[in-house]
C-alpha cells in the first residue's frame, strides 16, 4: 500500500470524517494542539535562553533543565497526540502540502539534534553548572534548537495556506 493509498483510506475512516465534519472536534483538537505548542515551546525557550545566557541566569542550568523536563515531556506528548488527531482529519491535504513535509523533515532534524546534544549538553547539566562560561557547544545546541523549533512552528502555520 502506497502512502497516498493509506492517506485516502485514512481520510475515509469514520474517525477522520467525525473530526473533519463535526462542529467541535476539529477546533477542540486544533486548540489543544496550539495550547500545547505554547506550553512545550515555552519550556524549550526557557531552557535555550538559559543555555545561551540570555535568561534565568540566577538559576543553575541543572535546575532549569531538571524542573522543566517533566513539563516538556507532557507538552511533547500532548502536541504529538493532538497533532495526530488534527492530521487524521485531512490526511490527503497534508500529503499534498509542501509545508507539512518541510515540518516533518524539521522534526527529524530536531530528533537528530536531541541525539547529538543529549550526552554533551542536555544530559550534562551539572558539569555546565560548574563552568564559569557556558561552552560554545551548549550555546550552539540552544541556538540550533531555537531555530529548528521556530521553523517547525512556521512550517506548521503555513500548512493552512498550501493549496
Amino acid at each position: 500500500m502506497s502512502l497516498l493509498s493509506f492517506c485516502q483510506w485514512l481520510q475515509e475512516t469514520d474517525i477522520s470524517t467525525a473530526i473533519r465534519e463535526g462542529a467541535l472536534l476539529y477546533p477542540i483538537f486544533g486548540g489543544i494542539h496550539l495550547l500545547s505548542i505554547a506550553l512545550f515551546g515555552g519550556m524549550i525557550l526557557a531552557t535555550d535562553l538559559r543555555l545561551l545566557g540570555w535568561g534565568l541566569q540566577r538559576y543553575p542550568v541543572s535546575d532549569v533543565v531538571g524542573q522543566l523536563r517533566h513539563w516538556k515531556w507532557f507538552g511533547f506528548v500532548v502536541v504529538t497526540v493532538s497533532g495526530f488527531l488534527v492530521a487524521w482529519a485531512e490526511p490527503l491535504k497534508l500529503y499534498r502540502s509542501k509545508s507539512f513535509w518541510i515540518k516533518m523533515a524539521l522534526l527529524v532534524l530536531v530528533g537528530l539534534h536531541a541525539l547529538l546534544y543529549r550526552r554533551s549538553v542536555y544530559g550534562n547539566t551539572i558539569m555546565l553548572d560548574k563552568m564559569t562560561v557556558m561552552p560554545a557547544q551548549a550555546k550552539r545546541a540552544a541556538a540550533l534548537s531555537l531555530i529548528l523549533w521556530a521553523a517547525i512552528v512556521l512550517a506548521g502555520r503555513l500548512i493552512a495556506f498550501d493549496q
